[in-house]
């Protein structure tokens, strides 16, 4: 079937409603991308969709007596962030209720809804969102998505505060690992096998405790900077690639979510740089953030401040896409395998599949890291050649072999765990605090 040759059999549908309704049908269930539907295409989708809509029903149903009410519609969208009245309610359910008794069972709820396609099912998505939360210190992930109710009702922001309050507890407990890991970046190699536990060594010797957490303060700084600009660019993109959902796809939240990105990034980029340069810094070389940045400033030029730029920007690509790509399968598979009686996957099974799939990124985009790193630190280390970053990349492999691109990896991976761990307990306490209803 294509579009053109599907007809509309559902009595309570226009033409135009006919027309979008199967378009959607034909781009859920058109698996080989040639615009049309065959048999087996169209079989799959109804099994898939029922699969989901069984879900749904299971996940509404609050009484488990195999029937929906009018409260526990109200129930459902109350968890969702809206609020309707037992009227509204009563006109959602007469809709689908066929028999008339004030309540729907699973054949008046698969035959109404079977032609309306499931990609984007609210339950699911309420459970599944791709959260803001797996803070691990790199703040390139895909920017979370909020209702129309969420945005009216101004529970955006506190989302967005309170998962920038969990990355400013997350980063600061995890601190000296990120430190060792800007250490150990620069300053590993083949000659200088700088450990773990010596990097911390050296760190204290060097400093004291204190010192495990330079760099820290404008790490935190930029949190709110550029979840603000990413989540204020991603809502614009979004209207830009001309989407109605709420929700995209997977592969326009990937373009959607590296744009924003990249937007991101530019506008606090200096703030990466400062970092790098605090982090390695001796004690008493900068007395602060601003003193750091007058030295930059003055010695190098403002230039110095875009420095390793353009293999950050080329590293959104990887994270994002990888992130989203595991975490999406993780998610399906789960949903195939262990979802009978709901979508709710449990907070232990999200945090998995969250860790898992920003390791994933982390792991892809490591060496653009690094050499972004390096080219941040080149002005910082005395004698030190001024390398593009394709000469940089050639430098390390001939000089360290393939190993040199994923020094400091251990110290990353090492503190994934614990900043997830931190920001989803720090995160859902804030919410609380901030009155946002939990999942």
């Amino acid at each position: 079937y294509d579009v053109s040759q599907l007809h509309c059999s559902v009595h309570s549908f226009d033409v135009d409603s006919c027309v979008y309704v199967f378009q959607k049908i034909v781009k859920a269930g058109d698996k080989d991308l040639d615009g049309q539907l065959d048999f087996e295409e169209f079989v799959h989708y109804l099994r898939d969709h029922e699969k989901k809509l069984r879900l749904v029903f299971k996940s509404l149903d609050k009484k488990n007596d195999g029937r929906i009410d009018s409260q526990e519609i109200m129930q459902s969208l109350r968890d969702l962030g809206v609020h309707i009245s037992e009227e509204q309610a009563e006109k959602i359910l007469k809709s689908m209720d066929k028999n008339g008794t004030m309540t729907i069972d699973w054949n008046e709820w698969r035959d109404y809804h079977l032609l309306h396609p499931a990609d984007n099912i609210p339950e699911i998505i309420l459970y599944w969102k791709h959260s803001t939360i797996f803070d691990v210190g790199e703040s390139l992930m895909v920017p979370d998505e909020f209702t129309a109710e969420e945005k009216k009702t101004g529970m955006w922001w506190r989302h967005l505060v309170a998962g920038g309050g969990a990355g400013v507890v997350s980063r600061t407990c995890t601190a000296p690992l990120d430190r060792l890991k800007v250490l150990m970046q620069v300053h590993a190699s083949r000659s200088n096998t700088m450990g773990i536990a010596g990097g911390f060594a050296q760190m204290i010797r060097e400093g004291g405790l204190r010192s495990l957490w330079r760099g820290n303060g404008i790490n935190v700084l930029k949190i709110a900077p550029e979840s603000a600009i990413k989540f204020m660019a991603y809502e614009q993109i979004k209207r830009l690639i001309g989407s109605n959902q709420e929700t995209l796809g997977i592969l326009e939240r990937l373009v959607a979510g590296s744009l924003a990105g990249a937007i991101a990034q530019s506008s606090i980029y200096p703030m990466e740089v400062l970092k790098t340069r605090l982090a390695l810094g001796r004690t008493g070389q900068y007395s602060g953030i601003m003193d750091c940045a007058k030295h930059i400033f003055k010695k190098e030029g403002l230039t110095a401040f875009y420095k390793g730029y353009i293999p950050n920007v080329l590293g959104i690509i990887p994270y994002a896409g990888i992130d989203l790509a595991v975490y999406e399968t993780l998610k399906n598979w789960w949903l195939q395998r262990f979802a009978t009686d709901s979508a709710d996957p449990g907070v232990f099974v999200l945090l998995a599949c969250g860790t898992m799939s920003s390791t994933c990124g982390q792991l892809a985009s490591y060496p653009l890291a690094l050499v972004r790193t390096r080219m941040q630190a080149q002005a910082s280390q005395e004698g030190s050649p001024q390398m593009t970053m394709t000469g940089l990349f050639r430098h390390i492999v001939r000089t360290e072999g393939a190993i040199g691109l994923y020094r400091g990896l251990a110290p990353n991976f090492m503190k994934v765990i614990p900043a997830v761990s931190i920001s989803y307990v720090v995160y859902e306490n804030l919410k609380i605090t901030l009155g946002v209803q939990s999942r």
